[in-house]
Order: C-alpha cells, then structure tokens, then sequence
C-alpha cells in the first residue's frame, strides 16, 4: 500500500510541474511572436543600411585615416573587446551553453598575446565567464524583452567611446542568430572597426537568410549633400548602434523560441511520465487487491 501512495504522490507532483511547464510554454511563444516580428521587421531595414555603409566605405578608401571617423580606423589588433549576448534566466535549452561554448572555443583558438576583454550582456553569459576567470569591463543584466533603441544606448556608447579612444583595435559581439522556432544558430560578428570587407560579409549574411529581396543586386552610388565627414560620423554611430540592436533582437528572438521548445518537450515528457507512472500505479494496486484476496482465501481455508 505505501508504494501505492509513493506513486500517487508522484503523479500528482509530475502533473503540477507539467502545469507549470505548459503555462512557461505559452508565455514563451507570446513572447517569441513579438520577438520574431520585431526581428524580422528590423532585418529589411538592417539590409539597406549596410547598403548605404558599403558606399561610405568605397568613398573612404582613398581618404587618410585622420580625415575619418573612428569607427572606420583599422589598426594592428593587441586589444579585443568582445560584447556576450545571453539569457538572465535557465530553461531555455542550450540557447545559452551553445553561444557561451563559442565564444571560450575562440578563446582558446586566439593569440595569446591579445588582449581580450568583456561586455556580458545577460546573466548567464556573466556567471560563465567570471567563472573562468574572464576580464569584465561592464555586465548589463537589466534589459527589458521588449527591447528598443533607447534601451541600448548606454551599451552602443561605450562600445563606441571604448574603440574611438583606442582602449581597443576591434570589437566583436557574440549572439544566436534567429533562423527558425527549431533552428538558433551562434554567431561571432565584428562590428567595429566598419571595413568594405566586413559590410559586404554583413549583406552576404543578410541576403542568405533572404530578408533582402526587395534589394537590388547591383550597388547604388550616393551623392552627399553638405558636410561630407559630419554626415559619416553621424551615419556610421547610428548604424553601428543599429547593428548592436539587431543582435539582440536576433539573440532575443532565439531565447524565447528556445525557451517555447524547451518547455514543450517538458510539456511532453511530463505528460509521458504520467502515464508511466499511472501504469506502474494500476499495477501495484492490481498487485495489493490480489494479495488481499489471497490472504482472505487462505484464511477461509484454515478456518475450515
């Protein structure tokens, strides 16, 4: 009889973790439509942005480096300042081991002689890398899911501040690029310094997940209007602060659809568990009545 109530025990603790797992399963894919959506829709914008920068970039090639903004400069790399994007909070698959493994994996592949320093952008990406002893020069874990531009302004400025003043010779930002609800993949980008080579890889990238065909193969050539080097210097702090944003929206598209996932297999198994475990029930209560109806068929016999 106590193993009998162990097992009701069980189930009924199995059932209240898949309420919870199932109510963490909507919650996410409420979330992760809004994530999605807003994704996407920054994508197309990403896609004409880079194609600007590709003609600011061509128009600087014969111009002396202190005729340019910062951003632009390109130097001998010594010191690499490395931006983490993860999640503050578990129970979302291996969204935060696959991107964190990435970047140790770079690490460990790197010159010995670079520098490497870190801006951990969520919880788990800051515990990761305290853990192995990283170098962390600012841990934003405050961001809201719903993120806008005005969210990451601090974080834009001081990746910017950081590299213009020659703290650092490049700048590179790890996230999970958002390429299905089933599909999240890790993803290393430089951002700084903006080179040709780095915007074309950039419209490479964004042509293969096929949000730019609304854009035309063939470049356009601009024509600028006013102050050549106030319009670069604005342009190109505004598209790098973009580039940062749409990281994390990619990185917070991928959390939540990883989180949904995750929370339906649980969903699933627990469900499985529960007819388990209501099988294993049935039988062991089988196993008692027919052990009581031997017991009474025993003592009738020795009564007669």
């Amino acid at each position: 009889m106590s193993n009998s109530k162990a097992i009701k025990n069980r189930i009924k603790s199995v059932k209240n973790t898949k309420k919870i797992t199932k109510a963490m399963e909507l919650v996410a894919a409420s979330k992760m439509k809004r994530a999605v959506s807003s994704t996407l829709a920054s994508r197309l914008y990403a896609g004409y942005s880079w194609e600007i920068l590709t003609s600011i970039a061509k128009n600087l090639e014969n111009k002396k480096e202190e005729n340019i903004h910062p951003l632009f400069w390109e130097r001998e790399v010594k010191n690499i300042l490395l931006v983490l994007i993860t999640s503050n909070r578990g129970l979302c698959g291996a969204y935060n081991a696959q991107v964190i493994k990435k970047t140790i994996s770079l690490l460990k592949l790197g010159d010995e002689n670079i520098n490497v320093d870190f801006i951990t952008i969520g919880k788990k990406g800051d515990m990761a890398l305290r853990r192995v002893g990283k170098n962390i020069i600012a841990s934003f874990t405050e961001l809201p899911d719903n993120i806008s531009l005005l969210n990451i302004l601090p974080i834009s400025k001081l990746v910017m501040d950081e590299y213009s003043i020659l703290h650092y010779d490049k700048v590179l930002i790890a996230y999970t690029d958002f390429i299905s609800a089933l599909s999240q993949k890790p993803n290393i980008k430089q951002i700084l310094p903006i080179s040709k080579s780095t915007v074309q890889e950039l419209v490479e990238s964004l042509k293969e997940k096929k949000i730019n065909n609304t854009m035309n193969d063939t470049k356009t050539d601009y024509l600028f209007e006013g102050d050549f080097t106030t319009l670069i210097s604005s342009l190109a702090e505004k598209i790098t602060r973009m580039q940062i944003y749409q990281t994390l929206l990619e990185s917070n598209a991928s959390e939540q659809s990883s989180r949904m996932v995750a929370m339906k297999n649980a969903s699933e198994a627990s469900g499985e568990m529960i007819d388990d475990l209501t099988l294993m029930f049935n039988k062991a209560r089988q196993a008692n009545i027919t052990r009581e109806i031997s017991e009474i068929s025993a003592g009738m016999v020795s009564v007669n």
